[in-house]
């Protein structure tokens, strides 16, 4: 990636997909070049999540939502240290921010940071053409980036792709850290960062719940040198085929009450001994209708993901692990959405529950997860009546 933050607002920019389809806008951010997964997000608020989820790292995200950049950026709403997409597409950005949090524009943010982006284009052709060819690679170019059509869509192809990526160690934190629980301690828990969004263990420490946040490259021995009560896979980007399970796999063999979410889900199920494969264009936005099986119950929740466990929707399997079966699933598409194991404390989704920026239709998962740490944590009867006797 090439940038600078000069002229953004006056500069010509051009976006080419791998496919050839080109669109013209206007500089937006920082000037330059970037490339990425062209991906688009429904959501119509919560962009500052958006940018900041690391799960985004090496994607161009459209917004599908026409205005972009009213409510500015603040400093409160931030879901990790720095803007982690690779760029930024919308059609009509606000010119004036215009809420009582905004500390600076969004356009501002974008310089700062160095994100290469582009308005001005007709965003809705441009998701209609990722839905229906799928997400691929994409290059923005303004100021001295551009070049004629040919030598920019050669650039795009030179890109490197989605499949087969291994991203969490570069989006992870390096050194472990706590995250305290509100009020009475009352578990603690290992979380392995493959791309931790900053609520995620604050809704665990609004239970009582101590987090150790651990490096993506933690061992075995790092996750139990703290005596957990619980194991948590968080979300992260790239391949879930590329990740290695040694202490996903210890995890489930020592029985430890294990929840995932979005990569976590995928890379469970993958440990389960299911395949993932890409989406054609992923889930992104916190408008998508998910069905508890378990209940019945269809919550509207918020998703960012490009791969999917592939498991059979109607019948329990086997597993080195015991039994398992999907407990939700995708109302659009019946793409799996959740993963739980019958003989052991384990259980997944693959979207995102601490509802940064909402919905909060699945905050309960976290309770679920309270639970089977409280559940694994009560003594046997066997143990009771012998100490009874």
């Amino acid at each position: 990636m090439t940038i600078s933050t000069r002229g953004a607002a006056k500069a010509p920019a051009v976006l080419v997909l791998e496919d050839g389809r080109t669109f013209r806008g206007r500089a937006y951010g920082a000037v330059g070049e970037t490339f990425g997964e062209a991906v688009f997000n429904t959501g119509m608020t919560g962009y500052q999540e958006t940018l900041t989820d690391p799960s985004y790292h090496r994607q161009v995200v459209v917004m599908t939502a026409p205005h972009v950049g009213n409510t500015g950026v603040n400093d409160e709403d931030a879901e990790s240290r720095r803007i982690w997409v690779a760029g930024y597409v919308v059609r009509d950005p606000a010119r004036v921010p215009s809420n009582w949090r905004s500390r600076r524009s969004l356009d501002d943010e974008l310089i700062a940071q160095g994100i290469v982006s582009i308005s001005g284009i007709d965003t809705r052709a441009l998701t209609r053409h990722l839905r229906e060819r799928g997400a691929m690679r994409v290059g923005i170019f303004s100021g001295e980036a551009l070049a004629d059509d040919a030598a920019l869509l050669a650039r795009v192809r030179q890109a490197p792709g989605m499949v087969g990526a291994s991203l969490s160690a570069e989006v992870a934190t390096t050194e472990a850290y706590v995250v305290p629980a509100i009020g009475e301690k009352k578990f603690t828990v290992a979380a392995l960062d493959l791309g931790i969004k900053g609520m995620t263990p604050h809704r665990m420490a609004e239970r009582g719940i101590e987090v150790h946040v651990l490096p993506a490259t933690a061992t075995v021995e790092d996750v139990y040198a703290i005596n957990p009560d619980g194991f948590f896979l968080s979300n992260g980007p790239g391949d879930p085929s590329t990740v290695d399970l040694t202490v996903i796999k210890a995890v489930l063999d020592r029985k430890t009450p294990l929840f995932g979410i979005c990569f976590g889900n995928q890379i469970l199920g993958r440990a389960l001994g299911f395949s993932t494969y890409k989406l054609k264009y992923g889930h992104r936005g916190i408008n998508q209708p998910v069905q508890d099986r378990s209940t019945g119950k269809v919550e509207v929740t918020a998703h960012n993901h490009g791969f999917a466990v592939d498991a059979p929707l109607d019948t329990v399997s086997d597993t080195p692990y015991g039994r398992a079966e999907v407990s939700h699933v995708c109302l659009n598409d019946n793409v799996v959405e959740g993963l739980r194991l019958l003989d052991r404390p384990a259980f997944s989704v693959q979207y995102h529950p601490e509802a940064a920026a909402g919905p909060h239709d699945a905050a309960y998962l976290f309770d679920r997860f309270v639970e089977l740490m409280r559940d694994n944590n009560q003594p046997s009867v066997s143990l009771m009546e012998g100490q009874r006797a």
